[in-house]
């Protein structure tokens, strides 16, 4: 029911909506009978590669094909394999640096120096590269910013200073994608570098650890971390003074620097071993434009139990009910939605993501090597851990200010007496931490909806502390698990909004877009010509 009556504009856009598919029927038992289908102990954690795995795939499937969907995987399949290739060192890397003299002078792994092969035969083989000191190694034209300069870096090693300036010039208290280490390592590829480096005081430990390499990620040959004392000694051997340098990164004005007559030497050997597993994509073909797609996504998996938690007493099955069945069965009921309303002039794919909790690497496969074109996909409206609460006034979502879903989405809310909001919490920068950040990373504007506060009964000063609570007793915990006494009022609010979201787009013909200020922008229009 709405909270108040609608006026004007939203009114129109909510009628209109309705109008074109049907009298949405979001369930809470529907959603809290999936939840408790597939966070059942039977499936063991939902972890990538396991019978978990093939139990809830399966079951999904024949909840799409009940529905009537089509397959929306490669070449007619349900399924679209992910290949994860995890490197282990095969023996101790090794590093050494000469100057004008020519003189060759170690660096000592694992006090001077971190470094792993990144390249996809897992070896790293540099000869005497040149070096270069790119300040933070950001590209950013929004912003008038530019670390690179005209120096060209092809075939060098780049040093780069962890994470971004501070300030409004960036976002302020929310990260931009900037500050990423894979942003780095993208556009020191793109310039030809072969190796990325990151200044830190001191370095840590992770140099004999098996690490997944994210599906498309830059293929350079090693990265690795330096210290500012080490890097110092380079920098003097090229007569710059590093000190100096570094307090001028901050400002905007600094273009790379060359470090005359200094070489890097890499050498470092890994083994790889694959894991393959799935995402499962359903698709509704569009109409009038089958080719231009609108997708729904949620990953099935969580982090497993017993084989992957030995030692643990008690509970060892994290059923991660809430995160992240929850969003699973909302992308499932969502599609339910679709399939009941008449067929849409664009296309919808729901796809259900693998290995998330691994780094989102499902999502990453999936725009690494994508089924349907990402120049002509929509958006993506990704759902990870609907709200379990009372109905509240406010949609939280990450990465407010980004693109032009958030005001499309607030039309709809405004109509039943809500508001759009971020997700209050900027040191955890959410927008890079779930299955819509590959999308958006790839230039496909995305919208990630999250937990709202503001109860229509007490407000933020009830609502706030309960989700706190809530988040900080059961997020990752074997206590993430199905009750009878879930509330799903919220998420049943949030999933009509978002399929009228969905619905909008898929019967439109306007494209979203980045906000002038995202990072993303400059990746989409690279292909504006596909949507002209």
């Amino acid at each position: 029911m709405f909270r108040k009556m609608m006026g004007g504009v939203a009114a129109a856009a909510v009628l209109m909506a309705a109008g074109a598919g049907h009298a949405q029927d979001f369930s809470a038992a529907r959603l809290s009978d999936g939840i408790r289908t597939i966070s059942d102990d039977s499936f063991q954690g939902r972890y990538p590669g396991t019978e978990g795995e093939r139990m809830t795939l399966s079951w999904l499937q024949a909840q799409y094909e009940a529905m009537g969907l089509q397959p929306g995987g490669p070449n007619g399949q349900w399924l679209q394999p992910i290949e994860l290739k995890r490197y282990t060192p095969a023996r101790p890397a090794t590093a050494s640096w000469s100057g004008p003299d020519g003189q060759s002078r170690p660096l000592t792994v694992g006090t001077d120096i971190v470094l792993r092969a990144v390249s996809n035969d897992g070896k790293a083989d540099v000869q005497n590269a040149g070096v270069v000191f790119a300040g933070y190694g950001i590209s950013a034209p929004e912003r008038n910013w530019d670390d690179y300069g005209d120096l060209d870096v092809t075939g060098k090693v780049v040093i780069v200073v962890a994470g971004e300036p501070e300030g409004d010039l960036f976002n302020g208290a929310y990260a931009t994608n900037y500050q990423s280490g894979a942003y780095k390592a993208d556009e020191a590829r793109r310039r030809g570098a072969i190796g990325v480096i990151t200044l830190v005081p001191r370095v840590g430990g992770g140099n004999d650890r098996r690490r997944t390499l994210t599906p498309g990620a830059a293929d350079t040959e090693f990265s690795g971390a330096m210290t500012v004392e080490a890097a110092t000694a380079l920098a003097q051997a090229a007569g710059v003074d590093l000190a100096a340098l570094l307090p001028t990164t901050a400002g905007g004005q600094f273009k790379a620097v060359a470090l005359p007559g200094v070489s890097l030497t890499v050498s470092a050997e890994e083994t790889i071993d694959t894991l393959v597993t799935h995402n499962l994509l359903a698709r509704i073909e569009g109409s009038e434009r089958p080719n231009e797609t609108i997708v729904y996504s949620a990953h099935w998996d969580h982090v497993g139990g017993e084989e992957q938690h030995p030692g643990m007493t008690g509970d060892n099955i994290f059923n991660g009910a809430w995160d992240n069945a929850s969003g699973t069965i909302g992308v499932l009921e969502t599609a339910r939605q679709f399939s009941q309303a008449p067929r849409p002039k664009r296309s919808i794919v729901f796809a259900h993501m693998a290995a998330e909790e691994m780094g989102l690497l499902g999502a990453y496969g999936y725009t690494a090597d994508p089924v349907w074109p990402l120049e002509t996909t929509v958006a993506d409206i990704n759902i990870d851990m609907l709200p379990l609460s009372a109905p509240t006034k406010d949609l939280a979502i990450f990465g407010k200010g980004q693109n032009d879903l958030e005001d499309r989405l607030e039309v709809l809310a405004q109509a039943e007496g809500r508001y759009v909001t971020d997700d209050r919490e900027p040191e955890q920068g959410y927008y890079y931490r779930s299955d819509h950040f590959p999308f958006a990373r790839a230039g496909v504007p995305a919208l990630m909806p999250w937990h709202g506060v503001d109860l229509d009964e007490g407000g933020t000063a009830v609502g706030l502390p309960a989700y706190q609570a809530k988040f900080g007793a059961d997020y990752h915990k074997p206590s993430d698990e199905w009750s009878a006494d879930l509330d799903f009022s919220s998420a049943v609010e949030n999933l009509t909004l978002l399929y009228r979201l969905g619905l909008d787009l898929a019967n439109g013909t306007d494209w979203p877009t980045w906000k002038p200020a995202s990072e993303f922008g400059a990746v989409r229009a690279r292909t504006d010509s596909a949507r002209q």
